[in-house]
């Protein structure tokens, strides 16, 4: 499974972006997705994550309330939509996925006990006025 990021770029406070995670090599049906970011001097942090498996989502609570998660079957790919923009948005965006997870799904937001074992690239978002 490969995993690319799409859509990041430049974005003002109280716009939106939407991140795309598109999959080849596989198809994205039975694994489970997390959304992470990483600023500058900062660790890497959960975002988001879906689960078809168990049919749902979780959010950080930096999160909840402007971006939702999402993933299309059809298309193999995951996304990501930001509204409400704000600064401390910014950051490299990563996806990642995971068909066997090592923990339950509500701690899917913790890259070092769930077990993601394929990450895209990262995508950089920029909010500023």
């Amino acid at each position: 499974l490969e995993l690319v990021e799409f859509g990041g770029g430049s974005g003002q406070p109280g716009g939106s972006l939407r991140l795309s995670c598109a999959a080849s090599g596989s198809t994205l049906d039975y694994y489970e997705i997390g959304w992470f970011r990483q600023a500058p001097g900062k660790e890497r942090e959960g975002v988001s994550c879906i689960s078809s498996r168990v049919g749902r989502t979780v959010y950080a609570d930096s999160a909840k309330g402007r971006f939702t998660i999402t993933k299309d079957n059809a298309k193999n790919t995951a996304y990501l939509q930001m509204n409400n923009l704000k600064p401390k948005d910014t950051a490299v965006y990563y996806c990642a996925a995971t068909f066997s997870p090592a923990a339950p799904f509500r701690q899917c937001l913790n890259v070092d006990v769930y077990d993601y074992n394929y990450w895209g690239q990262g995508t950089q978002v920029t909010v500023s006025s």
